[in-house]
């Protein structure tokens, strides 16, 4: 197993290529079930979660001819003979439940393994299947795995989600795009990564309003197969967000390359807050330091809002901050599990409930420390670049299911850090 060991950088500088984003690449692979043509996908991360997917595909006999050292894959659904996601691939990754609304929709009955839990909390797919049944499907859950069918086509209907749910509002979606009539999503989930997937499906024959909006209404082929034009994934703004972390929390000024800064609106008001500066240009950030870094008070939501996936990067930046920080965490229950890791550090952090208390600024210390999950796992590796001594992070395979390249990409810009085996 790999770990990573890091040493205190003084400074970082240069600049880090963001890659395409993990959450817009795992929807888009799984549309792919909706063409009648192979279809190549640009700007895919080299992550393992996308391999994961990829491997799912292959096993309902998609033919993906995968070269993620240059970022693509054509993939080929059109030879697909199976409908079941077995538990095996699903129960590494919670977002292969994708393949549930494009599998139905295509083949009119699927069968796709219950994801279960996940470290950081319930999401449940509660909301995926009530969407489906008001769609016409009959879904029956039998020894941990979705039964459903629609015997006579998925249909168009209104549906209302209870709470937004980003992977919902993408199954819904492209569930819809080969129903019969029309279906309007209200309280659809308006993340950049379901955007895309509605610009994409729309400009390939299926009509969707209200892009970008809470309220989505799309038009469905009754059944017919999309041609979908190959494309580029969109960078990654999570990872954005995190090296914007780096730069900030080592007080270096860092440039980011093939980035859209229109997607981190909520990241980059709350560094300017904490007294770090930007230049921004269509394509590229550049993160000016800051003499003194300001406490700040967060509350996660979904976007525009707060990402919660920035909400760990964030804490570990707080513990360099002067004075009391205030996070919030209002989407999981349990996401501060990296909180007593960094506390071995040295960190400052008292936990009420879903809100962390954060007293800086502290003076973290090197030790071994254990990722949790994949957010929690960057947020170790922030600390340890400003820790004093050697921090030794473990079980990274967290960190690999979403960072492409991550340690080669800090040791571009000055960091030292190495990938070591156990």
């Amino acid at each position: 197993m790999d770990y990573l060991k890091i040493k205190k950088a003084s400074s970082l500088k240069g600049k880090i290529k963001i890659s395409g984003a993990k959450n817009a690449s795992l929807p888009l692979i799984a549309m792919t079930i909706l063409a009648k043509n192979s279809v190549t996908i640009n700007n895919l991360p080299n992550v393992a979660d996308i391999k994961t997917l990829l491997k799912l595909l292959s096993n309902l006999g998609a033919l993906c001819n995968t070269d993620l050292s240059n970022n693509s894959a054509t993939i080929d659904t059109t030879t697909l003979h199976e409908t079941k996601a077995t538990y095996d691939i699903v129960r590494t990754m919670r977002a292969s439940i994708l393949v549930l609304g494009p599998i139905l929709a295509r083949f009119g009955h699927c069968e796709v393994s219950l994801p279960g839990g996940c470290a950081i909390g319930q999401r449940p797919v509660d909301l995926h299947l009530k969407a489906l049944e008001h769609m016409g499907a009959v879904i029956n859950i039998e020894a941990g795995y979705i039964h459903a069918t629609a015997p006579k086509g998925l249909k168009g209907c209104e549906i209302i989600f209870d709470k937004i749910t980003v992977t919902g509002t993408a199954n819904i979606v492209m569930a819809a795009a080969l129903a019969q009539g029309s279906t309007t999503i209200i309280n659809a989930a308006r993340e950049p990564e379901v955007v895309q997937l509605c610009e994409i499906l729309n400009a390939n024959g299926v009509k969707i309003e209200g892009i970008g909006t809470a309220v989505l209404t799309v038009y469905g082929t009754n059944g017919n197969l999309l041609d979908i034009k190959d494309f580029s994934v969109i960078p990654d703004r999570i990872e954005a967000g995190t090296y914007l972390c780096a730069a900030a929390i080592t007080k270096s000024e860092l440039t980011l390359e093939d980035v859209n800064a229109k997607h981190l609106g909520a990241v980059i008001a709350k560094l300017e807050e904490m007294g770090l500066t930007f230049s921004i240009t269509p394509n590229t950030i550049t993160i000016h330091p800051a003499q003194t870094i300001k406490h700040v008070k967060i509350i996660t939501q979904e976007y525009p809002a707060f990402p919660t996936d920035m909400q760990a990067q964030f804490l570990a930046l707080a513990t360099q901050a002067e004075g009391t920080s205030i996070i919030e965490e209002r989407l999981f229950e349990n996401r501060f599990m990296h909180v007593s890791e960094l506390q071995r550090m040295g960190a400052n952090i008292s936990l009420n409930g879903n809100v962390a208390t954060i007293e800086g600024k502290t003076k973290l210390s090197g030790t071994d420390v254990m990722a949790t999950d994949l957010r929690a796992s960057s947020a170790l590796v922030l600390a340890a670049l400003v820790a004093d001594g050697e921090t030794s992070v473990h079980r990274i395979y967290h960190l690999d299911r979403g960072y492409d390249s991550l340690e080669k990409k800090l040791q571009a810009v000055g960091a030292d850090i190495q990938r070591l085996k156990e």
